[in-house]
C-alpha cells in the first residue's frame, strides 16, 4: 500500500493489477447492501413461489396418481365386463346350439311319426281296397259260378240260400287249392 501512495505521489502510474482501496471498500459495501436487500425482499418471494409451485406440482402428481388409479380401476372393471360379456355370449351360443339340436331332434321325431302315420294309413287303405277287391271278386265269381252251375246242372239256382251255399262251397274249394288268398 505504501507503494501505491508513493507511486501516486512520485507521479508514477499505478499498477493495474492492484485494486484501489476506496473502490474495493465501496464494492464490498454495495455488495453487502445488495445481498441484504435480496435476502430480505427477493429471496422470500422466490421461496414462496417455489413452495407454491412445489405444492402445485405435488398436488398435480397426487391428482394424476389418483386419476391413474381410477383409470386403472375403470380399465379393470371394463375388462371384467368384457370378459363377462364374452362368457355370456358363449353361453348364449351354446344354449342356441342346444336349442337348435333339440328342435332338430323334435322335427325328426315329428317327421318319423308323420311318416309312420302315412305308411300305416297307406297300409290300411291298401288293405281296405284289397278287402273290397276280394269282396267284389267273390260276388262276381259267385254270380259266374251260379250261372255256370245252373247251366251244368240244368236247373235254376234262383234261390238265394242255395246260391250262397254253392258260392261259399266253390270259394272254399278254391282257397283250399291255393287259388285265392
Amino acid at each position: 500500500m505504501k507503494s501505491i501512495i508513493l507511486a501516486a505521489s512520485e507521479g508514477e502510474e499505478p499498477n493495474p493489477l492492484i485494486p484501489h482501496i476506496p473502490e474495493l471498500v465501496l464494492g464490498i459495501v454495495v455488495f453487502a447492501l445488495l445481498y441484504l436487500l435480496v435476502k430480505k425482499f427477493v429471496y422470500p418471494n422466490f421461496e414462496a413461489t417455489f413452495a407454491e409451485r412445489t405444492s402445485a406440482i405435488e398436488g398435480g402428481l397426487a391428482a394424476a396418481e389418483t386419476k391413474q388409479a381410477e383409470a386403472d380401476a375403470k380399465l379393470a372393471e371394463l375388462e371384467q365386463q368384457l370378459a363377462d360379456a364374452r362368457h355370456e355370449a358363449a353361453r348364449i351360443r351354446e344354449e342356441a346350439r342346444e336349442q337348435g339340436a333339440t328342435i332338430i331332434a323334435e322335427m325328426r321325431e315329428q317327421a318319423q311319426a308323420e311318416s309312420a302315420r302315412i305308411v300305416e294309413a297307406g297300409k290300411a287303405q291298401i288293405e281296405a281296397e284289397r278287402q273290397q277287391a276280394v269282396t267284389s271278386l267273390r260276388a262276381e265269381v259267385g254270380t259266374l259260378a251260379t250261372g255256370l252251375a245252373g247251366r251244368i246242372v240244368g236247373e235254376s239256382l234262383e234261390d238265394e240260400a242255395r246260391q250262397s251255399r254253392v258260392v261259399e262251397r266253390f270259394l272254399a274249394d278254391l282257397e283250399s287249392s291255393g287259388g285265392v288268398n
